[in-house]
């Protein structure tokens, strides 16, 4: 119990201690069935990321929709390791809409993927390396040649799928280290990734991680994202919904969370 308490005080350190120095203001979140969002708008977002590229001091930022809230509402572990994070943006347009019922709505959606695009896109004008741990194999190969052919000067230092052994994780945190890579992409899927980070942070040498699911799947071309038209009405769900029935059982995790909401309000 001491140990926990001292890990949690260190912790808040920190995340003050970084932000002080980057001169972010301390967080203004809503608490959404147990996790802390923050409210901030995408352009915000953006730069406290960018910001924590330079910090000193592993940061982490996690992008939360309704099925992960959902499942950290059961699983107090994963809730506690999103609330530790320096930033905890609201991804899927029903954490949005969630916020909103509580009473304490969040300025706009800030999506993983969006989020890590344009912050590769300032990476690429000032040379920080970033590591692509995820996926099938050869995913992360192919997303590296995308972006660097989409984003002219972007030092991707290295790649790791993400099919691994537990024995083999310490090499893996080793060959991150070894890239001398400031960002890490960790494309493992919610929850395992956000455990991930968790677990290794205090080995790792970046100064940022982002969990951020499918996201090299995307880059790789592996994955088509929504139309424009579907992402701007926020029916990217319902698009995936219509290229893969099968995953609906995971989108009724949806209605759940709003139900949820509106008992908690």
């Amino acid at each position: 119990m001491v140990a926990y308490l001292m890990d949690r005080v260190r912790d808040f350190w920190l995340y003050f201690v970084k932000r002080k120095a980057k001169g972010f203001a301390m967080r203004n979140t809503v608490n959404v069935l147990g996790v802390n969002v923050d409210k901030v708008t995408f352009d915000e977002a953006l730069d406290i990321a960018e910001g924590l590229v330079r910090t000193e001091g592993v940061s982490a930022i996690f992008t939360p929709n309704p099925e992960i809230i959902m499942c950290a509402k059961e699983d107090e572990k994963l809730r506690e390791i999103l609330n530790s994070a320096e930033l905890c943006t609201a991804d899927g347009i029903g954490v949005v809409y969630g916020a909103k019922i509580l009473g304490d709505p969040v300025p706009e959606r800030v999506a993983g993927f969006d989020l890590t695009c344009a912050l590769l896109e300032r990476l690429a004008k000032t040379g920080e390396g970033v590591f692509l741990f995820g996926a099938k194999p050869q995913v992360a190969e192919r997303a590296k040649a995308n972006l660097e052919k989409k984003y002219p000067g972007i030092v991707i230092s290295g790649t790791r799928n993400g099919y691994f052994k537990p024995q083999d994780e310490d090499e893996i945190v080793e060959e991150i280290n070894k890239s001398g890579a400031k960002v890490l992409l960790v494309c493992l899927g919610a929850p395992k990734q956000e455990k991930w980070i968790a677990k290794h942070k205090g080995m790792l040498k970046v100064n940022l991680c982002l969990g951020v699911g499918g996201t090299l799947d995307v880059l790789a071309g592996e994955v088509k994202r929504a139309p424009e038209i579907f992402i701007k009405l926020n029916l990217e769900w319902a698009y995936r919904i219509l290229k893969n029935p099968s995953r609906i059982g995971r989108f009724m995790a949806l209605p759940k969370f709003v139900i949820e909401a509106l008992k908690e309000k």
